[in-house]
């Protein structure tokens, strides 16, 4: 199973680095700010945009490993085989939410007028060109590889489309591994009870 290991690695070092270039901005901008009454103008998009990214490959991550919160009580009165059918059920309905706004366009099969989602708002960002508001490329770059002056917003808002059919990807494995009976839900309802039971005799003498 090499594909999976692969996007897990791609997962895991995406927010890795997303999380250490939000953190190394932000200190630099407070030391610019309150140490030399200066500071880089595109920092706070930077980093806004940044926790954009983190948060679409965090929730990826969250279905994988099962960290997602959620409410059990209700199916769990139902039979186990009755249980499982409503477990991936309920992963299923993410794959289709993923697909949804990845591309409505489909949904017309059913008779359902809409159009639009994250490849059609990509596309139309790669076509038109448009910079962001503040963040820049350097000088150095802008002469080296003749770049406009504005990042632009298609090269960031790439990630829409990209996470969400990562969403959708690990939604599917989440309701293969449910039918195989290597996971129970895709959701992680009872991780206080968890937590308690692992740590009820730290206070122990």
């Amino acid at each position: 199973m090499r594909w999976p290991k692969v996007i897990a690695h791609f997962e895991e070092i995406t927010l890795a680095v997303v999380l250490a270039a939000m953190t190394l901005v932000s200190f630099t901008q407070v030391v610019a700010r309150y140490g030399f009454n200066t500071g880089w103008g595109g920092a706070l998009e930077f980093t806004r945009l940044l926790f954009a990214w983190m948060i679409l490959f965090g929730m990826n991550y969250g279905v994988k490993v099962g960290s997602h919160l959620g409410v059990d009580a209700g199916i769990r009165l139902f039979p186990p085989k009755v249980f499982k059918g409503l477990a991936v059920f309920g992963a299923l309905c993410g794959v289709a939410y993923a697909c949804i706004l990845i591309s409505s366009d489909w949904l017309q099969i059913f008779g359902i007028n809409t159009r639009g989602g994250a490849i059609a708002y990509w596309a139309l960002n790669f076509r038109t060109g448009i910079g962001l508001d503040d963040l820049r490329y350097p000088e150095i770059i802008q002469e080296m590889f003749g770049t406009k002056e504005r990042v632009q917003r298609w090269i960031v808002y790439l990630v829409l489309p990209t996470g969400l059919a990562f969403f959708a990807f690990r939604c599917l494995q989440a309701a293969i591994a449910i039918i195989k009976g290597e996971r129970e839900m895709m959701i992680a309802a009872h991780e206080a009870e968890d937590l308690v039971a692992e740590n009820k005799d730290v206070l122990k003498d």
